[in-house]
Parts: structure tokens; sequence; C-alpha cells
């Protein structure tokens, strides 16, 4: 990401439940260290943290599962695909239909002040015409 001169208005931070393989201090340097990514734990006991991931995964399946791969390469290739749609494409109730990428880079609120503006246009000329239909319809 510094090679291609990418700039967060977050920085990136890696969520995971308490499992061995994710408390060990080697990850949590090597995340912070090497990629500047903050490593946030789940709360233990508490699965509403870990709801927003399990919900992400039971949709990649329910996507991936509705064809047949023939080669792990072209698993790859499908994943790799509903990913980037999912962040790229895909709007999000959650985050005022918006993509995660939209908020992640910080333009969430200049797409909501332009979908604001389209709306009282689309007012606007839906009253102008309603006045017009009304004037020659006498």
């Amino acid at each position: 990401m510094k090679k291609a001169g990418v700039t967060f208005q977050n920085p990136p931070c890696l969520l995971s439940d308490n499992g061995p393989c994710y408390i060990a201090s080697s990850l949590k340097q090597y995340l912070c260290k090497e990629y500047n990514i903050k490593h946030i734990h789940g709360k233990p006991l508490h699965p509403q943290t870990q709801g927003k991931i399990e919900r992400y995964h039971r949709s990649m399946k329910n996507v991936i599962k509705l064809n047949h791969y023939f080669c792990p390469s072209e698993l790859e290739n499908a994943i790799d695909g509903w990913v980037k749609y999912y962040n790229e494409r895909r709007f999000h109730e959650s985050l005022d239909n918006l993509t995660p990428k939209d908020v992640y880079l910080g333009q969430g609120e200049k797409i909501k002040k332009i979908r604001e503006i389209i709306k009282q246009n689309s007012i606007k000329k839906r009253i102008f015409d309603n006045k017009t239909m009304k004037y020659q319809s006498k």
C-alpha cells in the first residue's frame, strides 16, 4: 500500500477472536511493524462481536456455492471477485447505503451530500412537472 501511495482516513485493522493462533505476540508484531495494521480481539463470550464476519462468510458461501469449480484457481478467482464486489460495489445498509470502500477512503460524507442534491433536484422537477400537467389539463 505504501508503494502504491495509498493513504487512509483510518488505518487498517484486523478483528479476530481469541483463538490461540490470533493471540500470539508474533502475529501482532508482524501486523503492526510490517504493515501498520491494528489488531483487535473480540470480547470473550460475546458472539455479537464476531457476528459481522460470520454474516460475511455466510453471504460469500451462498454465492460461491452456486457454481462448480474444477480447479482451485477457479475458486480463488470467484472468491476474489466476490470480495471485490462486496467491498467496492455493494451498498451496505449499515453504512448508510455506501460501500465499505467509500467509507474506508473517507468519501462517505461527500457521496451523501451529492445524493441529497440529486434528491432535492428530483423533488423540484416533480413539483414543476406536476404543476405543468395541471396547467395543461385546464
